[in-house]
């Protein structure tokens, strides 16, 4: 049986969480391959929003198995917290939550490196979040860092001690004043590590491949974005894992050639959180419209969320690089208004015109070349079948797809998983 992925073809917030949600029923398995709890997949449905970080979007799903995999890094003080989230909606996370053995684990002390390595870059940070993810991976492939396997020995605290210890003399090589009280960081950290160990551990590659022989149906689930992919994206500015296709391969330990169906999401328009080059951003009235209208925030950290044009160059690229089977649009509802939608087909690289996504794009290097198109003034809200959207919003779909080559299955129109229409295949 083979595994379908759900990746961010964006830099990330692209609405996944919810489309995991709404897409769960079809699935035995969610398994979540990279990211840490600088994720925020958002859930809305019975007038609730939920806010998940690290815990995979099928969990409010009584029926499936839900799986951290390897490739994640967790932080247990706001694992924990997430759990006590969800204590009041009556979920057994005991019975249907799964944590890889292989995961690493995210220390106090990774985050105050994180806010020392930020704080010494002065104007040219990268727009951490700060969650010590980026010095938790730097562990990991430094053959330093401390997995959840590890919570099964008794020597993890003396590991823990000695790495907390490197830590420290490295925050004082960043020569800043990060002021802290490691001694109460430890008291919550080690709390949340007991609680941690009262659920179940797994050799997840081996879970998986047995789910495969036993026919289970399995749905990867991806965190962030393909643009900020650690080797793919808009380097520097991008996190510490692999968030494109190939990274539920590393992060699971799933065979490519048992890689199915590669379900790629996008916003009907563009949004980046944080620093790094943004060819479409919109510096005027429609970008502030976007964000108002979409409430463009972040779900963990709550920094506003710069918006732009749809750029059909980078979802070219983002497309070709997860060999994605079927995209889905989100966020249809948040164009409404405007008199005249522009699409981004290609760029002024240097003074010729390309569509691939070339290796700069800072503004010093390409102007965005745009199409403009018809606008819609619908409420859409209420509709739940495509031949209902107004026909605007069906010639921008099809103008996508067949600039793209590949079918949108599913066009989201509001935050509720109950306004999500399906098309074509699905």
């Amino acid at each position: 049986m083979a595994v379908d992925l759900l990746l961010g073809l964006q830099w990330g917030d692209e609405g996944k969480g919810k489309i995991v949600d709404v897409l769960t029923k079809n699935y035995d398995i969610i398994a979540r391959f990279q990211g840490g709890p600088n994720a925020g997949h958002t859930l809305e449905f019975d007038g609730i929003k939920h806010v998940l970080r690290t815990i995979p979007s099928g969990i409010f799903h009584k029926n499936n198995v839900n799986l951290i995999g390897n490739g994640v890094v967790i932080d247990p003080v706001v694992f924990v917290k997430e759990l006590e989230g969800l204590d009041q909606y009556q979920i057994d996370y005991k019975k249907n939550l799964l944590i890889s053995r292989k995961a690493h684990l995210i220390l106090p002390t990774h985050r105050l490196l994180d806010a020392a390595s930020e704080a010494s870059k002065g104007k040219a940070k990268i727009g951490s979040t700060l969650k010590g993810i980026g010095p938790t991976y730097m562990d990991k492939t430094g053959r330093n860092g401390i997995r959840v396997g590890d919570l099964e020995f008794d020597n993890w605290e003396e590991k823990y001690r000695a790495l907390a210890d490197k830590h420290e003399a490295m925050i004082g090589f960043y020569n800043v004043n990060i002021e802290y009280d490691l001694a109460d960081l430890e008291a919550e950290f080690f709390s949340a590590i007991e609680i941690l160990k009262t659920l179940t551990f797994i050799d997840s590659e081996e879970y998986i491949a047995q789910a495969q022989k036993d026919g289970k149906t399995i749905l990867a689930e991806g965190a962030q974005g393909s643009l900020l992919d650690i080797d793919f994206g808009t380097y520097p500015f991008v996190t510490s894992s692999n968030t494109t296709a190939a990274g539920a391969c590393t992060g699971l330990g799933v065979a490519p050639n048992k890689v199915n169906g590669v379900f790629g999401i996008f916003k009907a328009y563009t949004t980046r959180v944080g620093s790094g080059p943004f060819p479409t951003e919109l510096f005027d009235d429609v970008g502030a419209t976007m964000a108002k209208v979409g409430n463009e925030f972040g779900a963990v950290t709550g920094r506003p969320r710069r918006c732009g044009w749809l750029d059909l160059v980078a979802l070219r690229y983002a497309v070709q690089i997860n060999g994605v089977t079927e995209l889905i649009m989100m966020k249809a509802d948040v164009l409404s208004g405007f008199e005249k939608i522009k699409v981004c087909t290609a760029y002024n690289y240097n003074g010729k015109n390309v569509e691939h996504l070339p290796y700069s794009i800072d503004a010093a290097h390409i102007t965005p070349v745009y199409i403009e198109l018809e606008g819609w003034n619908d409420d859409l809200a209420g509709i739940t079948n495509e031949t209902d959207l107004p026909k605007a919003l069906n010639d921008y779909i099809s103008f996508i797809e067949n600039e793209l080559q590949i079918p949108i299955t599913i066009v989201s129109v509001g935050p509720d998983r109950t306004q999500t229409i399906h098309r074509n295949s699905r």
